[in-house]
């Protein structure tokens, strides 16, 4: 009797000790989410926290703590939001930021502390960030593909690339150089702009003087309108293209006319109605964009909006899995939700069906890609 009253003890205190899991546990799942709303990128940022607003309070019976924080598009800011979500919050979960270079400053901190990190723009995730990242928006190569055989079907040679000066501008640029020459395209003038800037007068006259059959366009938000724009009203007639960070409603709404006729790839978020019942993306498609229009207008439908709200969609596959072995608020549940990522497989949401894998940590195939025009001034499949 005496040995047991000194083991149920022994039980007691180690329950007890400072820092162990029992103690470090809450009964809440703590997600911190560094988005842009504010800044030349906020086109992008306003939507993913918009579609906060339909995602769910709970999963697997567990509240959901969110904590959102701007950081104006400024990787040095995203890095503090980032770091008060792991010493202030205590997150599990950690997202963002709405475009590639703060995305890759909260990815840092984020496998620095060991906590998953969903990216919410497209971003080089190389072995330093492999562990704990995750991408939702679709692999530059995947939404590529689509753009360079629409140009090999309409029998483009030459194309001219415009995209910003950072590391968006620099995965387009080296994506063409890698899937569309070998193709046989050829390169014919590359220029850069920075996603402040309010002119490009100068780019487009040297693309207008290299004469390409076709223009690329790598940047995203509302700033992916600029060069469209210079372009027509400096007598451009050849087709332009433009990559998923410019399918947005403000891309027409600032572009005008000069959108007409643009060649955009977009994830299927931007039309589910077109899709075949069996595709997957079509329900929660349907469900976030009828949401979504209710709230914020006709037209509102946003491929930003998919990235944050396609975020929660994993997390209620993976969240009631890691809650089987451990409890919110530790690093087993951290490393839990890291290994239900991968586990989980056909993980179906508005942009894609995911399959992450150690390797692949975009995740996504085909499915997760469609090809699009603007006439009269609403998107359309494009031909």
């Amino acid at each position: 009797m005496k040995k047991a009253l000194l083991s149920a003890a022994a039980i007691v205190t180690a329950l007890a000790l400072p820092g162990s899991p029992a103690l470090a546990q809450t009964s809440e799942i703590n997600i911190g989410i560094s988005i842009t709303t504010t800044g030349p990128a906020a086109a992008l940022g306003i939507p993913e926290r918009n579609a906060l607003d339909f995602v769910p309070k709970e999963i697997g019976g567990v509240p959901l703590k969110v904590t959102v924080l701007d950081d104006g598009g400024d990787p040095t800011t995203a890095t503090t939001n980032a770091r008060r979500f792991v010493t202030e919050s205590k997150a599990d979960i950690i997202m963002g930021s709405s475009t590639t270079p703060p995305t890759i400053a909260v990815s840092t901190v984020a496998n620095e502390a060991g906590i998953p990190h969903f990216g919410l723009a497209p971003f080089p995730i190389n072995e330093a960030r492999m562990k704990w990242s995750v991408a939702m928006p679709q692999p530059i190569p995947i939404m590529g593909k689509v753009l360079y055989e629409h140009m090999k079907a309409h029998n483009i040679k030459t194309v001219g690339y415009i995209g910003y000066s950072d590391s968006y501008g620099d995965l387009w640029a080296n994506d063409f150089k890698a899937q569309a020459v070998p193709m046989g395209m050829t390169l014919a003038d590359e220029e850069r702009f920075a996603r402040t800037d309010t002119s490009v007068t100068g780019q487009v006259l040297k693309l207008l003087a290299a004469n390409p059959d076709a223009i690329l366009v790598g940047a995203s938000g509302t700033a992916a309108a600029l060069p469209q724009t210079a372009l027509r009203e400096r007598g451009y007639k050849g087709l332009i293209y433009q990559t998923h960070g410019a399918a947005s409603m403000d891309f027409i709404r600032i572009g005008g006319a000069a959108a007409e006729g643009v060649i955009m790839s977009s994830g299927p978020v931007m039309s589910p109605e077109t899709q075949p019942d069996s595709a997957l993306t079509k329900k929660p498609g349907l469900a976030l964009n009828t949401a979504y229009e209710a709230k914020y207008g006709p037209n509102s439908r946003s491929q930003f909006a998919g990235h944050s709200y396609d975020a929660f969609e994993v997390l209620k596959r993976i969240i009631p899995v890691a809650l089987k072995t451990a409890k919110p608020g530790t690093p087993e549940f951290r490393e839990a939700i890291r290994r239900a990522l991968l586990s989980e497989k056909d993980l179906a949401a508005t942009q894609g069906v995911y399959n992450f894998t150690e390797k692949d940590r975009y995740g996504l195939d085909d499915r997760s890609r469609i090809i699009l025009t603007v006439k009269d001034g609403k998107y359309v499949p494009a031909m």
